[in-house]
Parts: C-alpha cells; sequence; structure tokens
C-alpha cells in the first residue's frame, strides 16, 4: 500500500469495545479495544501516504454461529435467546453480516475517501440504549 500511495484497511470490532454487553467478555472487550487502537494508530501513521484505516463495531448480529452457542441463561432455547437479542435492540431485529459487509464495503470506497481512523457502528441503535 505505501508503494503503490493508495489503500484501505477494514478492520472488524465490535460494540463490546465500547459498552458493556451485560455479560462476562473482559478478553474479548479487551482485544476488540485493541482493534480500535491499532486502527486509530494505523490511520494516523500512514494517512499522508494515501492508506485509511477504519473499524466496523458489529453489534447483536444473527449468524449461524449464534445458534450454536446458546449461554445457559436461555435455558438452551434458541427461539428464547433470539426474541430476546432483538427485543434489546431498538430497531427490534439483529443485525446481518450483509449490514456489515455493506459498511465494509462503503468505507473501502471512494465515496468513503476522506474518512480515516473512524469506528463504525453497526448495531440498529442499540449503544445509543447501552450506557
Amino acid at each position: 500500500m505505501v508503494e503503490q500511495g493508495s489503500g484501505v484497511i477494514v478492520n472488524i470490532s465490535s460494540i463490546a469495545s465500547i459498552r458493556t454487553l451485560g455479560y462476562p467478555c473482559i478478553s474479548y472487550a479487551a482485544c476488540k479495544g485493541a482493534v480500535n487502537q491499532r486502527t486509530q494508530k494505523i490511520a494516523i501513521q500512514y494517512a499522508d501516504q494515501g492508506i485509511r484505516a477504519n473499524s466496523i463495531l458489529p453489534g447483536l448480529m444473527h449468524t449461524p454461529q449464534i445458534e450454536h452457542y446458546v449461554p445457559s441463561g436461555y435455558g438452551g432455547d434458541v427461539d428464547q435467546m433470539i426474541r430476546k437479542r432483538c427485543e434489546i435492540v431498538p430497531m427490534k431485529r439483529m443485525g446481518t453480516a450483509w449490514d456489515v459487509a455493506h459498511a465494509a464495503l462503503f468505507l473501502a470506497s471512494d465515496e468513503a475517501q476522506y474518512i480515516t481512523g473512524v469506528e463504525l457502528v453497526v448495531d440498529g441503535g442499540i449503544t445509543c440504549t447501552i450506557h
């Protein structure tokens, strides 16, 4: 990227890096916080060389993985877990991998050519409600 004088980096973080989610995830949150900091440092260090770096912070996403991991707090009931997760999102639904992909596509596009060092939250508004 330095050689060609341009490039875009889009890292995937999590809203857990900036808010508590109500369950213990200290290591996960710390690692995702590090992703945010790394992204900002890269953005600043390489900005004058035409390289942009941004992070996407997904919220509660409905992916196949969540159906295989049901915390005991839901009694092993996948449908109950999905309902409860949707209830806490202001949009009343979880996001999808496509929501994250579309955000990444935007950040990687020329339309975002003056955006660097941001943490783009893709969460249906949930971080507006969690303090």
